[in-house]
């Protein structure tokens, strides 16, 4: 089984799904995201693996929330994939994929269906 996390250590979620993976004897790739940001392409894939929009992946607690309009209803979601790029940090996390498959770890027992 190969399974990769995009991992925030700073975030308590993220350490706890980590975690989690661990205990099950689960060695994740490990991808520190606000290290190495995902591409555009890259989360086009996660947001369909999720079955998630654009919208529905932004942390709307951060300063860069508000700092790129993404408040605004008229945003578009290749904007807010922009922005996602452009501030990693927008991007809710931690997100696992397993395969052809993927979750949020909000909570971290999220992840297990697709293990």
């Amino acid at each position: 089984m190969s399974v990769t996390i995009y991992h925030n250590s700073r975030c308590s979620k993220s350490r706890q799904t980590l975690a989690l993976l661990e205990k099950r004897g689960i060695q994740p790739k490990v991808i520190e995201y606000l290290v190495t940001p995902p591409t555009e392409a890259e989360l086009r894939r996660l947001l369909k693996l999720l079955g998630i929009t654009p919208r529905e992946l932004v942390r709307k607690k951060e300063e860069e929330y508000k700092k790129a309009k993404l408040d605004a209803p008229n945003v578009t979601d290749a904007e807010i994939l922009r922005a996602l790029v452009k501030y990693p940090r927008l991007i809710e996390r931690p997100i696992v994929v397993n395969g052809n498959k993927a979750a949020l770890g909000r909570p971290p027992e999220n992840v297990l269906k697709i293990l």
